[in-house]
Formats: structure tokens, sequence, C-alpha cells
């Protein structure tokens, strides 16, 4: 899944701490990563589940593969076309196949600003990546919260693999100042080309209920403002390509489900140091059924508020987000279930469904049923209906 070479973005002193990593630095990283102790338990207990007892045997063979494999990279665009492989893998392995939609009608060498719904940590821009890569096209930077690079080994990693970092941490001046580098980061590398990833609100939508925070866009705005560029056309400028992910079963629905009941009950969730990671890890080594990725075209209209373009974002979101019978028997719609499934079908996916549900402890399958429930819920709600999804061809 190869890149551009670095551009201008890449030798401005201030972003480089935020900046993914350049070729020059890759094979430093690699290094350091191959032989980094917390790695390769990892590894041994994602690769080897049922043997971790022999973790301290494991791991040097571990290590040697590694180096093996990793050893002779030494540039971005290696790395990620190893990434791309990996993806292929975990797709026949995790899933029932993945559809993507409206890549073919992308220019090649144009940057792109797409904002996506954000259901999983890493796989929601890893599939935009694999379907860009699938055409022959550069993948995105990555936009990843401060949150997650709790560690040395998460940070390599992140930013090995073309992310750059959003500052959620800071407050007051320091973080508007922050999140102005950040806008002029954007710019910048759409201006040289590059395309940007981006969710549409901070964290995952634990809920089902996907909708965009005009405050992203209004940090998109910042390096337009300080260039008196009015919100419209600066809007314009970014090539803003709304992204609707659909995933037919979410590998963490227990845990978002648990989330929000204890968030309910005690009034706040606290974290565990790696728990990201852990979704990072579950959501890659879970079941997924089936996946939908629908890109949408840039958006050329006119926009006098951030708070009309996040509504335009939601409606296509909303509109374009592919149903499965999992979201249709959660909200006991039987009329849409028979609309895209025979009886046949119809029956093993409400089976299927239901075992899911009994899976779960039974605190939290309210939450859950509403999680997959929502997205049809908004569906149905929405206002713009095709007229926001326009012109999505698709393609297998």
């Amino acid at each position: 899944m190869g890149n551009q070479p670095a551009g201008e973005t890449s030798g401005d002193a201030r972003f480089d701490a935020i900046r993914p990593y350049t070729d020059q630095e890759v094979p430093g990283v690699i290094s350091r990563i191959v032989t980094d102790d917390a790695f390769l338990s990892s590894v041994v207990a994602f690769r080897f589940r049922r043997m971790r007892f022999l973790s301290g045997l494991l791991k040097p063979l571990v290590k040697r593969n590694l180096i093996r494999r990793f050893g002779h990279i030494k540039t971005v665009a290696v790395f990620q076309d190893q990434v791309a492989r990996f993806m292929e893998d975990m797709i026949k392995s995790t899933t029932d196949g993945v559809s993507f939609e409206g890549f073919d009608r992308l220019e090649r060498d144009r940057g792109y600003l797409f904002i996506s719904n954000h259901r999983d940590i890493a796989l929601d821009p890893a599939f935009i990546d694999l379907g860009l890569h699938r055409q022959g096209m550069d993948t995105v930077r990555i936009a990843i919260g401060d949150n997650l690079l709790r560690t040395p080994l998460a940070t390599d990693l992140m930013k090995l693999n073309q992310s750059f970092v959003v500052d959620r941490s800071s407050k007051g001046r320091e973080l508007l100042n922050s999140l102005s580098t950040l806008s002029d980061y954007i710019r910048l590398s759409l201006a040289e080309g590059h395309s940007i990833w981006i969710a549409q609100r901070e964290g995952r939508a634990k809920d089902g209920n996907d909708v965009t925070d005009p405050a992203i866009l209004k940090m998109f705005h910042l390096a337009g403002r300080r260039l008196k560029i009015p919100f419209a056309e600066y809007m314009r400028s970014l090539n803003i390509v709304p992204v609707a992910i659909s995933y037919e079963y979410d590998p963490g629905d227990q845990d978002k489900a648990r989330e929000l009941v204890m968030t309910e009950k005690n009034g706040s969730y606290e974290k565990s140091r790696l728990e990201d990671i852990e979704s990072i890890v579950n959501g890659i080594r879970g079941y997924k059924g089936r996946i939908t990725v629908r890109v949408g075209d840039p958006l050329d209209r006119d926009f006098a508020s951030a708070e009309e373009l996040a509504g335009y974002i939601d409606s296509y979101i909303h509109s374009r987000y592919r149903l499965y019978p999992s979201n249709l028997i959660a909200l006991g719609d039987d009329a849409g279930l028979a609309a895209i499934a025979d009886p046949q079908e119809a029956a093993r996916c409400r089976e299927t469904f239901q075992a899911r549900m009994a899976a779960a402890p039974e605190d939290v399958r309210e939450t859950m049923r509403r999680y997959y429930a929502r997205p049809a819920e908004n569906q149905k709600g929405s206002t713009q209906g095709q007229d926001a999804g326009q012109g999505a061809g698709s393609q297998s």
C-alpha cells in the first residue's frame, strides 16, 4: 500500500511531533519493534493462544521470524505492502467478504480528505487504505488521538503506518495552538497530494449512532481563517469525501455495550492503560461477517457553517450505510429483512444474531441490540436519502 515520497510536511519542524515516520526513519523503527519484548509477547499471544505458557521459548523464534520477514524493509511503502498482505489474509479468515464502492471514481493523483463513521480503531482507515490500494492509489495519512500512544511501541507502530497525532490531552491556549498546527498539517498534506483519513467524531460510535462533530470541521478551517478564506470556499478546497463503513458484526460489540452500561450506572468509565490496544487486537482477530465501504464524491457545494456541513455528512453516512440482517433483526424490521434475504437466509441470520445476544451477559444485551438497530433507525430517518449518496458506484 505504497505512498508518495515525503513532501514539505515531512521537512517542516513544526510537524515533527505529530507527523508519520519518513523513509529515513524506517530501518531504526523496524529494529526497535522486532526486538521489543512487549511486542514479542503480544505476537506470541496472538499467534499461539494455546501455547502462551511456552512464551519464553517461543519469543526467540518469533523474533527471528520477524527479523527475517521485516528486517529488510527500508521504506514506508514496502511496510504498507506487507500491511496489505496481512489485510487480505485477515479478510479471508475473519470476514465473509468486503465490498468497496466508489473508489473507482477517485482521481489517482489527487489528495482527498476522507471523513468516515468510526466503529473500529484500526480497521476503519485500514479498509479505506485497502480500497485505495486495490485501485493502485496511494494510501491515507491517518488521524489518531494521542490517547492511543501510551507506549513507545504503540507510537512506533502507528506512526510507521502513516498515522499522525491529534492532541486530545492539552487544554486552553496549548490545545488551540496544537489544533492550529494540525489544521496546517492537513492543509499542506492535501496540497501535496497526500490523502487524509479522520473520523467524524472523537472516539468510536459505541452506541451505533454515527454523528459528525462540527468541532472537527471548525478545526479544519483554522488554517483557512488565518489565510482569510471564507468557510464555504475553504471546505470546498479540501476535497472532502464522506465515507460510510458498515460491519455486519462488530467484534467489540460486548465491550462497547459494557462501557455504556457502566457509564450509565456509575456516571463514568475508566479505561485500563492498554484497553485501546486490546480493542485493536480483538477487532482484527474477531469475526466481522460482511463489510461494505462506500465512498462518495468530493463535496462541491457551499456550506455556510460547520453545523450545516456536519448535517450533510451525517445524511450521506446514514443513507449509504449498508444495512445487514443484523441491523434489521435488531430493529425488528421483518419487512426490511425479507427484502434483502430469502426465508432460508433470514432464518439463518436470525439464529446467528440471537446466538450472539445469548452469549453476551444479560445486562448488556439490550444495549447491544440498540447498537445494531441504530443504523437502521438513522437510515429510516434520513431526510436526504439517496440524494446524499448520489453517484456512489459499486465495485467488488
